[in-house]
């Protein structure tokens, strides 16, 4: 196998991976920011775990939109015939349009849960 296909490779783990890094801070967060509500006496540390993987979920964003941005100069074009394509990018389109609104309103959730 040559590097460039193992680049390609490698660059859709770690955009796969990252996006489940992404997810899993948040839900941590979150499930961390009840814990601190159920007992305030934890505040001193739960405070810098929820600041530990917010900043963790930002750098698994920007690995994610990196990572994503390199696929898109190793699109395959015409892989499943013209039709199927033309339905593929739109669905495409339709799923990162989707996932832009999902980062923002993460964040927009977050956000109050971190830095309160």
């Amino acid at each position: 196998m040559n590097i460039k296909k193992t680049a390609i490779i490698l660059n859709g783990f770690i955009h796969d991976f990252a996006s489940g890094v992404w997810l899993a801070a948040l839900l941590v967060i979150c499930k961390l920011h009840g814990a601190h509500l159920q007992n305030p006496a934890v505040v001193f540390l739960v405070n810098p775990l929820e600041r530990s993987f917010f900043w963790w979920s930002v750098a698994a964003m920007v690995t994610i939109m990196a990572t994503g941005a390199g696929r898109t100069f190793t699109y395959v074009d015409n892989w499943y015939g013209e039709d199927a394509e033309k339905m593929r990018r739109r669905m495409l389109i339709i799923k990162h349009v989707i996932l832009l609104v999902a980062f923002s309103l993460g964040y927009l959730f977050i956000w109050g849960k971190v830095f309160h």
